[in-house]
């Protein structure tokens, strides 16, 4: 644990289904964690794509037991943006050098999106093992990830994208999925 913070397989580990959150109005943050903590979501992915996302992971990690990441991280200044709001660990649509160099060097637990083999060895080249597939089903779904999977056996992955209640047991069976990134989950509003 690098200051108390999660390494990303820990984090990907203690849950099946990481919430993919979009969160429009920060007074029902806090609620809305409490409300997925309760119902057994602990570890909450914040996407920022909206004016309020940083200021609901702050509202949102003042929640016992939930553990609060940002999510839709495309660059070094959001997550510097994120670090600074209490994001505890940066979740990626893609894999850039900058992004992967920058989350190393704040010692961040991070969770690079790929959607082939060359992001793979990309990400391998930069000391990673864990990453989103993303996006999941578009990308050619569980038999893309099974394939994928052969050559890169020592790598594990959360598929989001496309993901839904009733296809992500099928997804978690496979040997390389550790959790699954669910936006189908409802919040309260």
């Amino acid at each position: 644990m690098i200051d108390g913070i999660k390494p990303i397989e820990q984090i990907m580990r203690s849950t099946s289904v990481i919430p993919v959150l979009v969160i429009n109005d920060v007074a029902q943050a806090r609620s809305t964690a409490e409300a997925l903590v309760q119902r057994g979501y602990p570890i909450l992915e914040v996407t920022l794509r909206t004016e309020c996302a940083l200021e609901a992971i702050a509202e949102m990690k003042t929640v016992a037991g939930a553990t609060v990441g940002a999510g839709t991280v495309t660059n070094p200044d959001q997550l510097h943006a994120a670090l600074d709001a209490g994001a505890e660990f940066i979740v990626s649509p893609g894999l850039t050098e900058p992004l992967a160099k920058a989350a190393h060097a704040a010692k961040i637990p991070f969770l690079p999106g790929i959607a082939n083999a060359g992001d793979i060895m990309r990400g391998l080249d930069l000391g990673l093992h864990h990453f989103k597939f993303f996006p999941a089903v578009a990308s050619g779904g569980i038999a893309a990830l099974q394939s994928l999977s052969a050559p890169f056996g020592q790598c594990f992955f959360c598929p989001t994208g496309g993901i839904t209640e009733a296809t992500a047991p099928d997804w978690l069976s496979l040997e390389s999925v550790l959790c699954v990134g669910g936006s189908w989950i409802e919040t309260p509003r």
